[in-house]
């Protein structure tokens, strides 16, 4: 019955269905968009080997502003030096990685040369278990090649298909900025994150890359550090502490002067400057939903006046003023209902339209889909109540005599 009645009026249905649809497709939109992006960037964020902690001069996420960074720019820079004392007397961690970028240009084989946007990075052999890069053929780099500052070089698998077309990479050279490379190795595609490609770069020993590009005294290393289990991540992470603020001699009671993250608080750092975001989303589809919850209150007044002679003939034949209640709510979550699942479709559909432009996964975000068409009920059913309570209290003698 309250389909039929919709049905009768359809102009007026229909712009009463825009209100309810433009604030359920304005929430599904930008849910979908970042439900793909988060997901995509946890995925990055989640790049680090098993039990992995990071140690950086610099935090992930600032929430500091400029005085921060500033802050964070005064600190001394992680070193080598530093490397070698957590290798030595962090004795719980299972491996103590270090990685540095060095460059970034342009790279020949004797077959193609690149774009000038490859990256030149300095590691140490336990990087490659820390980062989670597996050698696809060749081999990774030894101690042997660290030690010896070796000109060597492990290859990012879309630069060495780049570089070496038909393939063949293991034991011929590359050259960049002058010096020539001999290929060790390559490395396993890991794909491309928001449209850029993450495997275009070459990996040669830090030591070599410290000798060459120079610069120890503004370059700060990156530190990875690898526990047995994730049952001594946290004696670990204070072990590592310890010997860090020794080495760099921070003063008792100050706070560190670098920064820990793992997976887990990476990605958790992450929830949270998105939350607002997702907070501002709801609050402002939220009005718009509010807007049309009026809009449907409107338009059911003018229908019962409308059908006056109608809810006249009901009560007489017999409808109780709960059958005449409950008709006149159904229309209005009818109405919601039916504009919150155009809004899921146009919004899951635009959304994921979004993800594609960006190169992200397609998502459908179930559990918002079904909050937007749950709070479609209750504005059906809060701006449909007086209405239908209006409706309900007609005088049917009256009723039965309204022109």
């Amino acid at each position: 019955m309250a389909m039929v009645a919709l049905a009768a009026h359809k102009l007026r249905s229909a712009l009463t269905l825009v209100g309810v649809t433009v604030g359920v497709f304005s929430i599904i939109l930008v849910m979908t968009v970042m439900r793909g992006l988060q997901q995509n960037i946890e995925s990055e964020l989640s790049g680090l080997g098993a039990n992995t902690f990071t140690i950086e001069k610099w935090p992930a996420i600032n929430f500091e502003g400029p005085s921060g960074w500033e802050r964070f720019r005064r600190r001394k820079n992680l070193s080598y030096q530093h490397w070698q004392a957590l290798r030595e007397q962090a004795t719980r961690a299972r491996s103590v990685a270090a990685e540095a970028p060095f460059a970034m240009g342009e790279v020949a084989s004797r077959f193609e040369r690149s774009n000038p946007d490859v990256a030149v990075n300095g590691v140490t052999p336990e990087t490659f278990l820390a980062r989670n890069w597996l050698v696809e053929a060749g081999r990774a780099l030894l101690p042997g090649d660290l030690d010896g500052s070796r000109n060597v070089c492990v290859l990012g698998n879309t630069i060495m298909k780049k570089l070496f077309p038909q393939g063949g990479a293991l034991r011929e050279t590359v050259k960049f900025s002058g010096v020539n490379y001999q290929i060790v190795g390559y490395l396993e595609p890991k794909g491309g994150f928001g449209g850029q490609a993450q495997d275009n770069f070459i990996l040669i020993p830090i030591t070599t890359g410290l000798n060459r590009f120079g610069g120890a005294q503004w370059r700060s290393l990156t530190l990875y550090v690898q526990t047995h289990n994730q049952d001594e991540m946290e004696d670990t992470v204070e072990q590592v502490r310890g010997v860090l603020r020794k080495v760099r001699k921070v003063p008792p009671g100050e706070v560190d002067d670098f920064e820990i993250s793992s997976n887990d608080s990476l990605i958790q750092q992450f929830r949270d400057l998105t939350l607002a975001v997702r907070v501002g989303v709801a609050v402002v589809s939220s009005i718009a939903l509010l807007a049309a919850g009026i809009g449907i209150m409107n338009i059911m007044l003018v229908s019962v006046t409308e059908r006056t002679r109608e809810i006249g003939i009901r009560r007489a034949i017999g409808a109780k003023k709960r059958n005449i209640l409950t008709q006149f709510i159904m229309e209005a979550v009818v109405i919601c209902e039916v504009g919150g699942l155009i809004g899921v479709i146009l919004g899951v559909a635009g959304g994921n339209a979004g993800a594609y432009y960006l190169k992200l996964p397609p998502v459908f975000p179930v559990d918002w889909a079904i909050i937007g068409l749950a709070i479609c009920s209750v504005v059906g059913i809060v701006f449909g109540t007086y209405p239908a309570i209006k409706a309900a209290n007609l005088d049917p003698v009256e009723s039965l005599r309204y022109e």
